[in-house]
């Protein structure tokens, strides 16, 4: 059993086949905590200054687990409240490594980004990021149907396949736009639970689209069309409460992901504006759905400019009878500055 989901594995990766399969992105279900990864255009379209570390284990029950890791840093380069427009800058990098032959991908990014204040409470953004990901692959662990001798596994027969390059490195190219509304951005200061706010996005990726074959073919990696939104939306002053819906939709070569939820935040503690001697903090819960493959169980905590989430796929897809709806663990955490529980201009608090 384990050969054979090591077989259907390798080949659903599309390593040999590209005829017939197609290479995807990574994805983290915590898509809010790793803005860059989804669109350029979200360097500093939301905080003055963000830094995210993320990490997801995945797949344990079936084979050798499959891990990943990215961390992002964006700032805007303003001096002062700006009255028209601002440029804005980061770096991401990812890791990802996927079953028995430990193949792997990492990524590095550059993105600039210029918003501009449509009016009071709207600002537009685009932005285009370049960066360079390599490949890479152990081949000693596979194992191959051919090597099947017809009562059990055979090292000693020949794999069936030729033999490929261990690694490879391509350039990479997005770009995207951004559309955040924030009822705090204007001349009114909202310091009670008074929040509306909403962040939205498109962006196309791998518009380049590299070459992305171990046997040096022509196979090339398919773009890919992200629609991304997420608001918060409080229940009234006199609530403590605020719901925080959101979606996240990609779309590359044949395949597609529709992620859509929400998370209920409850306030905990605003900042004292006057003393400093009091931080906001905020506690968020609820769940996502990714339609045919996961239901995501979310928890997130605030406190001044942190921010910590963990999550939980349990999968409900027909890859469910062989990972017991055991899906991926991720673990994430942000670092924002203005603190976002002080409602200035360019601390818009609409992650999620």
């Amino acid at each position: 059993m384990k050969n054979l989901v090591i077989i259907i594995t390798v080949i659903g990766l599309g390593l040999f086949h590209s005829s017939q399969v197609v290479a995807q992105d990574i994805h983290f279900s915590q898509f809010y905590m790793n803005p860059l990864q989804q669109n350029p255009a979200m360097a500093g379209a939301v905080y003055g200054i963000e830094a995210n570390i993320n990490y997801k284990d995945q797949w344990r029950a079936v084979g050798a687990p499959y891990k990943t890791f990215a961390l992002g840093y964006h700032m805007r380069y303003e001096k002062k409240r700006s009255q028209g427009g601002f440029l804005a800058g980061g770096v991401n990098f990812f890791s990802d490594k996927a079953g028995d032959s430990q193949m792997g991908t990492g990524q590095g990014n550059l993105a600039m980004a210029y918003h501009f204040k449509a009016n009071e409470y709207n600002r537009i953004g685009g932005g285009v990021q370049v960066g360079y990901f390599q490949r890479k692959i152990d081949y000693t662990n596979l194992q191959w149907a051919t090597q099947f001798d017809g009562t059990a596994y055979n090292a000693s027969l020949p794999a069936g396949i030729p033999a490929g390059q261990a690694s490879f490195t391509r350039m990479d190219v997005g770009a995207g736009v951004s559309w955040v509304y924030n009822n705090t951005g204007g001349d009114i200061k909202v310091t009670d639970n008074h929040d509306l706010n909403f962040t939205a996005g498109v962006a196309v990726m791998h518009i380049n689209r590299p070459k992305f074959s171990f046997l040096n073919t022509d196979e090339r990696l398919p773009m890919k069309v992200v629609l991304h939104g997420n608001g918060v939306i409080s229940l009234g002053e006199s609530s403590k409460m605020a719901v925080c819906p959101g979606f996240m939709y990609y779309r590359q070569g044949p395949a597609q992901e529709i992620y859509v939820g929400t998370l209920f935040r409850y306030l905990l503690a605003q900042d004292s504006k006057f003393t400093g001697f009091r931080h906001g903090a905020a506690l968020y819960g609820g769940a996502y759905l990714r339609t045919r493959d996961a239901i995501t169980a979310k928890f997130i905590i605030e406190y001044a400019g942190w921010g910590f989430g963990v999550s939980y796929d349990i999968n409900v897809s027909s890859l469910k009878v062989a990972s017991n709806t055991r899906g991926g663990l991720e673990f994430s955490l942000r670092f924002v500055a203005p603190n976002p529980f002080m409602s200035t201009y360019g601390a818009d608090h609409s992650r999620y």
